[in-house]
C-alpha cells in the first residue's frame, strides 16, 4: 500500500518496546466520512484528511468496507488505516479482557447520594476505589463506600480530581483502570464494548459517549439543550482521538485505561483541562485513544443557569494552561494561507469578494489536482477536497466570531457594519444549522439563545485565562504550512 497525504506527514510511531502486533481476527470498518474512489483504490478522509492509494489486491479486500487481520499483509493494512483515522474497530467482533480485570476509581468531594447511585450501576463484584478529597461529609462518603464493598482511600489535603484519580491509579492492582466521576451512571454493556478495543495492544485509553441523565425531576430548557448539545457528548460516530482531529479530546467523565500505559496519570497542577492534557500526552507517545459511542454513560448535566454558565467558562479557562504545555495544538482554528485568503475576501463583503474567493479556491484545487495524479479523476477529487476545505474554514471562522473572539467581534461591530453583519449572520446560521442537525426537544428560539450563551461563557473563560496567563495562544488561530500535520 502506498500513501499520499495532503498534509505530508508520517503516521504515529508505536511506543518503544511495545509488541504492537494486532491479533488474527481483528476486524475494522472504514470510518464515517471516508470516501472511496477509483474503484476502491483511493481512500479520502481520516484525521487529518489525507489520500491513501491502495493496490488492487488491497482494494479487493476492502470491497465491503470491512477488513479482518488474516496475515502479515492484512495486519499492516489494518494498522495503517487505524493510524490514519480511516477505520474503526468493530468491537462486537473483538474479545477484550474480562470486566474483572478493571478497577474502578472515583474521586469524590461530597455528593454521597450521587456516589451511591454510581456505585449501584457498576458491575457486581468489581474492585472499586473511592478517593475522598477531604469532603466535609466524609463520614457519609465512607458509609456509602462500605455499603458497596468499595475501598475507601482518604486524602489529607484537597488536590482536585486529577490528584484523586492518580491516588486510585497507584493503589489499583488490575491491568486496567476505569476513572469515573460521581455524577455518572453506567449504561448496560458499556464495559464490554469499551474493553473490546484493548484487543489492539496500542490502545491506551477508551472513552464512551456521554449523554444526559433523565430523572424524575424532569428537564428545564437548559437541560434539554444539554441533552442535544452537551460539551461532553462527542457524537454518534466512533473515532481515533488525537490533536487536530475531528475528535481531539475526550472528557475524564468516564475512561478506561491500560494501567501499564498511563504512567503517573493526570497532571495534578491542572484543575481543568487535565483530561485533554492526559489524552494528548498519551497520543504524543504513540498510543491510540479511542472514542466508542456504542458504549455509553449517563451524566447529570447542570440545569441551573449560574452553575451551567460557570462550568462553560471553566472549560474555556483551560485554554492558556493547555497552550503552555501543547503549543499550537490548542489553537481555536487551523487554517492554511489559502483558507485565510478565501475568508478575508468574503469578510470584505465587496462586489469582488465572491469572484476572488472562487478564484483562490480554483487555484488551490488546481494545485491539489497535481498532487493527485495517481487518481483516475484528479480534478474531480481535488475539487471535492477544496470545497470541503472552504466549508471547514467558514465553519471555523463562524466559531471564532461567536465563541473565541466574541469580545473583539462585538466591539468591532460597533464601528464596522461589515463585522456587525458577519457576526449576526454567524450567530443565526450557526444556531439554525445546529438546531436542524440535532433536532433537539427545544424550540429554535430557546435553543438559539442557549447556544449563544454557551459560546459567550466559554469565550469569556478563554479570554479570562489569556489575560490572567498573559498569553494569547488560546485565542490565536494556527496557520499551517506545507507539510505540516
Amino acid at each position: 500500500m502506498r500513501r499520499l497525504a495532503d498534509v505530508g506527514v508520517g503516521l504515529p510511531v508505536p511506543p518503544t518496546g511495545l509488541d504492537a502486533t494486532l491479533p488474527i481476527g481483528f476486524t475494522v470498518r472504514l470510518g464515517h466520512g471516508v470516501r472511496v474512489a477509483d474503484g476502491g483504490q483511493t481512500l479520502i478522509g481520516g484525521a487529518p484528511t489525507r489520500v491513501l492509494y491502495l493496490r488492487p489486491k488491497a482494494a479487493r479486500l476492502l470491497d465491503d468496507g470491512t477488513l479482518t487481520v488474516q496475515d502479515a499483509g492484512t495486519r499492516t493494512l489494518v494498522d495503517r488505516l487505524l493510524d490514519a483515522g480511516m477505520a474503526d474497530p468493530i468491537v462486537s467482533t473483538l474479545t477484550g479482557p474480562p470486566a474483572s480485570d478493571v478497577t474502578f476509581v472515583t474521586p469524590v468531594y461530597s455528593r454521597p447520594r450521587e456516589l451511591d447511585r454510581l456505585l449501584s450501576s457498576l458491575p457486581a463484584g468489581s474492585p472499586v476505589i473511592v478517593v475522598d478529597d477531604v469532603s466535609p461529609d466524609r463520614a457519609e462518603i465512607m458509609a456509602v463506600a462500605a455499603r458497596h464493598g468499595a475501598t475507601f482511600l482518604p486524602r489529607d489535603t484537597n488536590g482536585g480530581p486529577a490528584a484523586g484519580r492518580n491516588d486510585g491509579l497507584r493503589h489499583a492492582t488490575t491491568p486496567f483502570v476505569a476513572f469515573v466521576d460521581t455524577d455518572v451512571v453506567l449504561q448496560p454493556d458499556t464495559i464490554k464494548a469499551m474493553l473490546g478495543h484493548f484487543a489492539d495492544p496500542r490502545v491506551a485509553l477508551v472513552a464512551p459517549r456521554v449523554q444526559g441523565l433523565r430523572d424524575d425531576a424532569g428537564l428545564n430548557w437548559i437541560g434539554r439543550y444539554e441533552q442535544a448539545r452537551s460539551s461532553l457528548d462527542l457524537g454518534p460516530y466512533p473515532a481515533l482521538v488525537r490533536q487536530r482531529s475531528p475528535v481531539a479530546w475526550v472528557p475524564a467523565t468516564f475512561l478506561i485505561g491500560r494501567a501499564a500505559a498511563l504512567g503517573d496519570g493526570f497532571s495534578v497542577e491542572m484543575r481543568e483541562g487535565e483530561d485533554v492534557d492526559f489524552v494528548w500526552r498519551l497520543a504524543n507517545r504513540g498510543w491510540r485513544i479511542r472514542y466508542e459511542p456504542s458504549a455509553g454513560v449517563w451524566h447529570e448535566h447542570r440545569q441551573r443557569a449560574v452553575a451551567w454558565l460557570s462550568r462553560k467558562a471553566l472549560y474555556g479557562s483551560s485554554a492558556t494552561p493547555l497552550g503552555r504545555r501543547h503549543g499550537a495544538d490548542i489553537a481555536p482554528a487551523i487554517l492554511a494561507p489559502w483558507n485565510i485568503g478565501v475568508i478575508a475576501a468574503l469578510l470584505a463583503q465587496r462586489r469582488w469578494s465572491v469572484p476572488v474567493a472562487v478564484g483562490i479556491a480554483g487555484v488551490t484545487a488546481w494545485r491539489v489536482s497535481r498532487k493527485l495524479a495517481r487518481s483516475e479523476h484528479p480534478v474531480q477529487q481535488a475539487a471535492r477536497l477544496t470545497v470541503s476545505g472552504v466549508g471547514s474554514s467558514l465553519a471555523q471562522t463562524t466559531a471564532l466570531l461567536v465563541r473565541h473572539w466574541w469580545p473583539l467581534a462585538v466591539v468591532a461591530s460597533i464601528f464596522s457594519p461589515r463585522i456587525r453583519r458577519a457576526l449576526i449572520v454567524s450567530a443565526v446560521v450557526d444556531a439554525g444549522i445546529e438546531w436542524v442537525r440535532l433536532t433537539p426537544d427545544l424550540d429554535p428560539v430557546r435553543f438559539g439563545l442557549a447556544r449563544r450563551l454557551d459560546d459567550l461563557a466559554y469565550g469569556a473563560g478563554v479570554w479570562w485565562s489569556a489575560l490572567k496567563g498573559r498569553s494569547l495562544r488560546g485565542v490565536l488561530p494556527h496557520v499551517s504550512r506545507r507539510g505540516e500535520h
